[in-house]
C-alpha cells in the first residue's frame, strides 16, 4: 500500500508540466524592464513564468499575476487562455487543485469565446487530472472522453499522446491493468511518432506505474530508466525525479545494494535543478536516501534522513509520504531490534493507514449522502412537478386566452395605428405633391411669361429701335448740320445703341435664345462668358457627360436659373475675384457645383433669411427634388453643391 501511494503522489502534476522553455530568464527580465505597457509585455511576461516554472513556482506565479493584470487593464482577450492555462499549471505544481480547477474552467470559457477547440481540448485535458487528483472520478472520465473526441477531431498530433498516457493512468487506478499497459505504450509509441515529448514521458510515466502496481518490476525498471535519461534529455525535472523516486523504491524493494547507490548518487548531484517548493518532492527525496544508507546497514544515517523527511511531511500535513517513513522507521527499529520503538512506529503507520481509510469512508459517505440527497430531492421535485402541473394547466388555459385576447387587442390596435399612419403618409405625399405641383406651375408660367416678354421685347421693341436707327442715319445723309447739331446727334445714336444693346441683354436674361435652340450645356457657357467679358468676375465653366444629353425643358431653365441666382449673389455679396461653375452628369445623376474665393459667410443664416433670391433657389431644388449642400466659413469662400437626379 504505501508504496502505491509513493506513485500516486508523484504522478500527480505529470500531466501538466511543460518542456523546459529555450529562452534565458537572465535575457528576459532585463527585456522585461524596458518594455513598454503593451501586448508585447504580456508576451514577455508569459515567457519568464513559463521559464520558472520548473524551478521556482512562486516566482512562475509573481509573473503570470503580472501578466493578468495587464490583460484586464489591456482588454487583451485573445492572450486570456494562455495566462489562465498557465496558472492551471503553476496552482497544479503547488498542489493547490481547487484553484487549479477554478482557471482551469476559466480558461475553458476563453477558449470558447474564440472557437479555439486547440487550446479548448488542452483545457479539458487539465481538467480531467484535476478531477481526477481531486477523486471526482465522474467529473474526471467525463472530461477525458471530451477531451480525447476533441483531440482525435481536431487531429492534435501534438497531444494525442498525453490523451494515451492520461487513460492509462485512468485505466490503472479502476484496476483495468491491460488497459492501462495498452493505453500506456500507444501513448510512449504515439509520442514518438509526433516527436511529443511531453506526452511520451506523460505515457512513460503511467505505464511503469501500471507494471509496478501489478508487481511486475523487472517490466518497470526499464521503462522508469527511460524515463530518467529521457527527462534529462528535454530537460523535465519532474519527470526525473518521478523516476529517480520510482527507482529508488523498486531497488529498495528488491535489495539492490548498487543501484540503489547509484540512484541516490544522482538524486544528490541534481538536487540543486528541483523545486525548493515541492515538499511532497522533498519529502521522497529523504525516503530515497534512507533506503539507500538502510541497504548499507547505516542505520543511525538513515534515520536522520527518514527524520527530516517526516519533518517535512508532518509540517504540511502530506500523508502518502509521511505513511511510508513511519514503515520504514519501523524497519529499521526491527533491524536494531528495538521492538519497542519498532511497534511505535508501527502503531503510527497504522494510525496513518487508518486515517486513510476513514478519509476513503468520509468521503464515500458524502458521496452517497450527496447521491441521497440528489435522488431525494428530484423525488419531491417530481411530485410537487405533477402537482403543479395539474394546478397549472387551468391556469395556463386562463393564461393562454388572456394572452390569445390580449394579442388580438394588440394587433388591432397595430392595425389602426398603422391604417393611420398610412393616412397620414399618404396625406403629407398630397400636400408634398400639391406644392410641387403648385411650384411647377409658377415656374412653368413664370417662363413662359419670360419668353413671351422677352419676345416681345426682341421682336417688337427691339425692332422698333432699330428701325429708329435706321431713319436717323438716313436723316444723317441728308441733312446739313452745325458742329454743334453733328455732336449732340452722335451722342443720341449712341445713346439710342446702348439702349438697343440693355434691351437685347434684358430679354436674353430673361430667356437665353442659347438655351432654347442649344441647350442647358451651351447656355450656361454663354452666361459665364458674358460675365467674364463684363469684368465684374472672372468665371471658370466645366461641363463632364454633356454632350448630345437632351433635358426636359423646364428641369434646363430652372438649373439655368439656379446658377444664373448663385453667380448673381456672387457678385452682390462675397467680394470675390474668381468662380468656378461645374455641372456633371453620371448614371442620370445631375451635380451642380458653384464655388467663389469671396468672404465667405455663416451658413447658419441661410435658415434665418428671408431674402427673395435665396427662396427662389430653394423653391426651384425642392421642385427638382434635388438636394443643397452649402460650405463656407469667413475667409475662405463658398462652395455650394446640388444633387439631382434627372
Amino acid at each position: 500500500m504505501p508504496r502505491i501511494f509513493i506513485f500516486i503522489a508523484i504522478l500527480l502534476g505529470i500531466s501538466l508540466t511543460v518542456v523546459a522553455q529555450n529562452k534565458d530568464i537572465s535575457d528576459l527580465l532585463p527585456t522585461l524592464k524596458n518594455s513598454k505597457e503593451d501586448t508585447s509585455r504580456i508576451t514577455i511576461l508569459n515567457d519568464i513564468q513559463a521559464a520558472y516554472l520548473d524551478a521556482n513556482n512562486d516566482s512562475a506565479l509573481f509573473y503570470n499575476k503580472q501578466a493578468e493584470a495587464l490583460i484586464n487593464k489591456l482588454h487583451a482577450e485573445p492572450m486570456r487562455h494562455r495566462c489562465y492555462h498557465a496558472f492551471v499549471k503553476i496552482y497544479h505544481a503547488k498542489f493547490d487543485n481547487a484553484m487549479a480547477v477554478e482557471y482551469c474552467l476559466k480558461a475553458i470559457a476563453a477558449a470558447a469565446q474564440f472557437n479555439d477547440d486547440f487550446q479548448k481540448a488542452n483545457s479539458y485535458r487539465a481538467l480531467f487530472s484535476l478531477y481526477w487528483n481531486l477523486r471526482k472520478k465522474d467529473s474526471a472520465i467525463k472530461y477525458s472522453a471530451y477531451a480525447m473526441d476533441l483531440t482525435e477531431r481536431i487531429k492534435d498530433t501534438n497531444n494525442v499522446a498525453t490523451m494515451y498516457g492520461n487513460l492509462s493512468r485512468i485505466y490503472n487506478e479502476m484496476e483495468l491493468y491491460d488497459k492501462g499497459i495498452a493505453y500506456g505504450k500507444k501513448g510512449v509509441e504515439l509520442g514518438e511518432r509526433y516527436k511529443d515529448f511531453k506526452g511520451m514521458l506523460i505515457s512513460l510515466n503511467n505505464l511503469g506505474n501500471c507494471y509496478i502496481t501489478t508487481d511486475r518490476n523487472a517490466e518497470a525498471i526499464p521503462v522508469f530508466e527511460r524515463l530518467l535519461i529521457d527527462g534529462q534529455k528535454y530537460k523535465r525535472s519532474r519527470s526525473v525525479l518521478n523516476a529517480l523516486i520510482n527507482l529508488g523504491v523498486i531497488y529498495y524493494d528488491v535489495a539492490d545494494e548498487n543501484n540503489m547507490s547509484r540512484i541516490a548518487t544522482k538524486m544528490k548531484d541534481m538536487e540543486p535543478s528541483f523545486d525548493e517548493a515541492d515538499r511532497n518532492g522533498a519529502s521522497y527525496r529523504h525516503l530515497v536516501y534512507g533506503y539507500d544508507y538502510t541497504l548499507q546497514k547505516r542505520f543511525d544515517v538513515a534515520e536522520k534522513e527518514f527524520m527530516d523527511g517526516l519533518k517535512i511531511a508532518e509540517a504540511d500535513s502530506i500523508i502518502a509520504p509521511m505513511q511510508s517513513l513511519y514503515l520504514a522507521m519501523s524497519v529499521i527499529k526491527y533491524a536494531e531490534q528495538d521492538f519497542a520503538a519498532a511497534a511505535v512506529w508501527d502503531n503510527k503507520w497504522g494510525a496513518v493507514d487508518q486515517s486513510m481509510k476513514k478519509q476513503e469512508m468520509a468521503e464515500y459517505a458524502v458521496d452517497l449522502e450527496a447521491k441521497y440527497a440528489t435522488e431525494s430531492k428530484e423525488a419531491k421535485i417530481k411530485l410537487q412537478a405533477s402537482q403543479l402541473k395539474q394546478k397549472s394547466t387551468i391556469n395556463y388555459i386562463l393564461i393562454g386566452s388572456a394572452a390569445a385576447l390580449l394579442i388580438i387587442l394588440v394587433l388591432i390596435f397595430i392595425n389602426y395605428r398603422h391604417k393611420q399612419k398610412l393616412q397620414q403618409q399618404r396625406i403629407a405625399e398630397l400636400e408634398t405633391q400639391q406644392q410641387l405641383t403648385a411650384t411647377e406651375a409658377v415656374l412653368k408660367g413664370e417662363e413662359q411669361e419670360r419668353t413671351r416678354l422677352a419676345k416681345d421685347l426682341h421682336d417688337g421693341l427691339g425692332g422698333m429701335l432699330s428701325g429708329i436707327k435706321y431713319s436717323f442715319n438716313n436723316m444723317k445723309g441728308n441733312m446739313v448740320m452745325t458742329p454743334d447739331n453733328a455732336q449732340a446727334f452722335e451722342r443720341s445714336m449712341d445713346m439710342l445703341d446702348s439702349s438697343i444693346k440693355e434691351m437685347r441683354r434684358v430679354a436674353h436674361n430673361m430667356m437665353p435664345e442659347a438655351l432654347v435652340k442649344f441647350g442647358l450645356d451651351t447656355a450656361l457657357k454663354d452666361f459665364c462668358n458674358d460675365i467674364n467679358n463684363s469684368g465684374a468676375l472672372q468665371v471658370s465653366y466645366q461641363s463632364i457627360g454633356m454632350e448630345g444629353l437632351e433635358i426636359d425643358q423646364t428641369v434646363a431653365i430652372t438649373i439655368y436659373r439656379i446658377v444664373q441666382e448663385l453667380i448673381n449673389n456672387t457678385m452682390k455679396h462675397a467680394v470675390a475675384k474668381t468662380a468656378i461653375v461645374q455641372i456633371t452628369n453620371a448614371n442620370n445623376q445631375f451635380a451642380v457645383t458653384v464655388e467663389d474665393d469671396g468672404k465667405g459667410f455663416d451658413t447658419a443664416i441661410l435658415n434665418q433669411s428671408k431674402g427673395i433670391g435665396w427662396s427662389n433657389i430653394q423653391s426651384r431644388i425642392d421642385f427638382l427634388k434635388g438636394k443643397l449642400d452649402v460650405k463656407s466659413t469667413a475667409g475662405t469662400g463658398t462652395s455650394v453643391h446640388i444633387e439631382i437626379a434627372v
